[in-house]
């Protein structure tokens, strides 16, 4: 009997747990008219975007520039040929030494999007010294290009929860990439990279080249080519981005709030 009672006592014990998750749950629905399964599905980590929920053919490509320019002419040549609009994340390091071909890219229409100014890990700093990172960034960007940045890709892709709140207080957004060509690899092939590329895109997709990589400026003609006739459009990531209200989901992709 003693054992009897003990197990109803436990079930009872759980019965409460189950009724106070699932009330937290409601009141949570009641204060922002989110759907309960789209609370469930939200991760309590912060996220930076990896690519976008839509069901139109859209893809952004972005560059980043760290290290080097001799291929960027080709690259932006390209990009003009094919009449499409990307975005660039840029450092100080990068724009310390080619403003001229910073001005450049502004110049063609190209979106400019922050990359720090040291390109340290950032999950290595004090919040302080991001902000002085993020600043600093800013400052050259605008003053170099005249574009004001309103995007930033972490360096290495690096980030913790510390570096995303820094960059929402200061009025970015954290842009990640659900694919990632690896140009930057000097012994893959353009055929590689090309095959990476078209295997891993879908609509939404945010695809991470190098504006120097060895062979991004040789593959990107034939993707453009190949993805305009499936139908994509390729567009900078700000024009990929929901615009309004929004959550990221716990694999980093962007969805409409509801």
């Amino acid at each position: 009997m003693f054992i009897l009672a003990r197990r109803k006592d436990i079930v009872r014990g759980l019965r409460w747990v189950l009724i106070f998750f699932l009330g937290m749950l409601a009141g949570a629905y009641l204060a922002d008219k989110t759907p309960l399964a789209i609370l469930v599905g939200r991760t309590k980590k912060l996220l930076p975007i990896y690519s976008v929920a839509t069901s139109e053919k859209k893809v952004a490509f972005s560059f980043d520039a760290t290290w080097g320019a001799e291929h960027t002419p080709k690259l932006l040549e390209v990009l003009r040929q094919h009449n499409v609009r990307t975005t660039f994340f840029l450092t100080n390091i990068w724009l310390e030494k080619y403003p001229d071909m910073a001005k450049k890219i502004a110049a063609e229409g190209h979106e400019i999007g922050l990359h720090s100014a040291t390109h340290p890990h950032f999950t290595s700093l004090s919040e302080e010294q991001m902000e002085q990172e993020l600043r600093e960034n800013h400052r050259l960007v605008e003053e170099v290009t005249g574009y004001k940045p309103e995007l930033f890709r972490p360096p290495f892709g690096d980030y913790n929860d510390t570096v995303i709140r820094v960059v929402q207080r200061l009025g970015y957004k954290a842009i990640q990439w659900d694919v990632d060509s690896l140009d930057w690899q000097e012994h893959l092939s353009a055929e590689e990279i090309y095959q990476r590329v078209l295997k891993g895109i879908k609509p939404g997709s945010i695809v991470l080249f190098h504006n120097n990589g060895k062979h991004t400026a040789t593959v990107l003609g034939p993707l453009l080519e190949k993805l305009k006739a499936e139908g994509y459009q390729i567009v900078p990531v700000s024009e990929l981005l929901i615009k309004g209200d929004y959550y990221v989901d716990h694999n980093g992709v962007q969805r409409p709030a509801r």
